[in-house]
């Protein structure tokens, strides 16, 4: 059993990595991530490496594997009826009803409507909890089958994981498979589901869970905290700017060998956008509500370009005034923002220029 967790800074390969490892093992391989566009981006980069995927290794979505493997091989044990696969949902779900500013959810022993829409689909935010459950009553049945289907279980973007993910994770740590978990420190800006539970490990606290929960109690599992502290896409000018939004983390150092005349970090303001653009061409990304060509934060998240523009929000604007990182809560997709330019980074600033004065920090005009 060898159990390991990568922890990686934006643009070091991370996920190249776990391809490249995959290539050279002739065992059963599961490779799962939280995301369908980042699924699509690893076939993608197992086509252009390899130009096919081999017969040997599975990749798909975390919740299409809990469905596939956790809950419809066992689920009688725990539920009757048929699982009418998934439904997503962004906030807690089995509400009953509202009331004041609470919402009161169903009983968890009333499965039906608890885990279950009315059409029979599980809420995306019960699965985890529902599988972790079934394996438990099936006497690790799930757990077993899994670890004989498997040899090696390689998970990308841990980060996105929580609360009864983890509970999952500590699974898979006691089987006989290989695990190895790849985690971006600094780009938590998605989650699976919103429970209370494990609430003092959320945002980047994985390290600690494992630390915490599962070494403390003689298991084992490497950490590697040094090997991915570098960046193939950014130039050590934004490595050091975003490093800023986490002080507590090293900063990744440059490996872009790739040299522009044009690398800076800018603040531009509304007015001279369109000449900017018309000049240099970059990516504009905005928080929210993006319309193509146009992309949001968050959706950016595998992609990279020379140059971005990005629409801050009031909050990240507060912050770039004085630097106070508890101003906004958006830290993760900024740094996302920020670290998909290879060379520069324009930010629209529509304050006053004399109010900002932060190192690297260059004003358009």
């Amino acid at each position: 059993m060898n159990n390991e967790l990568i922890i990686a800074a934006a643009g070091s390969w991370k996920t190249t990595s776990i391809i490249e490892k995959s290539l050279k093992l002739k065992d059963s391989i599961l490779i799962t991530t939280f995301t369908e566009s980042n699924e699509e981006e690893i076939k993608r980069k197992f086509i252009e490496i390899k130009w096919y995927i081999p017969k040997n290794i599975t990749i798909q979505t975390w919740f299409s594997f809990l469905l596939q493997h956790w809950v419809k091989p066992y689920q009688w044990w725990f539920y009757e009826k048929r699982v009418n696969w998934l439904l997503l949902v962004e906030s807690q779900s089995a509400v009953k009803y509202k009331w004041k500013f609470w919402n009161v959810c169903y009983n968890e022993s009333e499965i039906d409507k608890y885990y279950f829409s009315e059409s029979g689909k599980i809420y995306s935010d019960k699965l985890s909890k529902f599988v972790f459950n079934s394996n438990k009553i099936s006497w690790w049945n799930v757990i077993n089958r899994i670890s004989k289907i498997y040899k090696n279980i390689f998970i990308d973007e841990i980060q996105d994981l929580a609360w009864y993910d983890l509970d999952i994770i500590k699974l898979l740590f006691d089987t006989n498979s290989n695990i190895l978990l790849v985690w971006d420190i600094r780009q938590v800006t998605y989650l699976t589901h919103h429970e209370r539970k494990y609430w003092k490990y959320k945002d980047w606290k994985i390290k600690d869970f494992i630390e915490e929960q599962y070494l403390s109690k003689t298991k084992t599992c490497n950490i590697d905290t040094t090997s991915f502290n570098h960046s193939y896409r950014n130039n050590q000018l934004i490595c050091d700017f975003s490093s800023k939004l986490y002080p507590e983390l090293p900063i990744p150092i440059s490996k872009q060998t790739h040299v522009s005349n044009h690398e800076w970090i800018f603040l531009i303001k509304k007015s001279d956008v369109n000449n900017y653009i018309s000049k240099y061409n970059p990516q504009i990304l905005r928080y929210e509500k993006s319309i193509y060509p146009e992309l949001n934060y968050g959706f950016s998240k595998w992609l990279w370009f020379d140059r971005v523009l990005i629409y801050p929000t009031k909050p990240i604007m507060e912050y770039l005034k004085d630097w106070d990182i508890s101003k906004f809560k958006s830290i993760a997709k900024f740094y996302v923002a920020l670290t998909r330019a290879r060379f520069s980074v324009w930010i629209v600033f529509d304050y006053d220029y004399k109010d900002v004065f932060i190192e690297w920090i260059k004003k358009y005009s």
